[in-house]
C-alpha cells in the first residue's frame, strides 16, 4: 500500500527562508500505527530522497497522527532559482 492511501495529508511548506518542512498526516489510528510501524519514514530515507544528507529533523506526533520532517531549503528563499517562492508546493511528495 502507498503512503498516499493511508495518509490524509501530505504537503510540504516553507518555515522561513532557509528551512522546507514536510508533514504527513492520518485520518485514524490504524492508519497511522501502520506507518509508524512499517519503518518507512526515517531520516536516512528522507535524507537520501531529497539528497541532503545533514541537517534532517524528524518528528512524530502520536495524539495528532502526524510525522514531519524538515530539512535545508536548497535556495533560500526568494534567491534566483528558487522555484517555489510562495509557500506550498505539493509536487515534492
Amino acid at each position: 500500500m502507498k503512503l498516499a492511501e493511508l495518509a490524509s495529508l501530505i504537503r510540504s511548506k516553507n518555515a522561513g527562508p532557509f528551512i522546507l518542512t514536510f508533514d504527513i498526516m492520518c485520518a485514524d489510528e490504524e492508519s497511522y500505527v501502520r506507518v509508524k510501524n512499517s519503518g518507512v519514514l526515517t531520516i536516512a530515507r528522507f535524507a537520501e530522497l531529497f539528497q541532503c544528507q545533514e541537517h534532517v529533523q524528524f518528528f512524530q506526533c502520536d495524539n495528532a497522527r502526524a510525522f514531519k520532517f524538515s530539512i535545508p531549503r536548497p535556495i533560500v528563499q526568494g534567491n534566483l532559482g528558487d522555484g517555489i517562492c510562495m509557500a506550498v508546493s505539493n509536487s515534492y511528495l
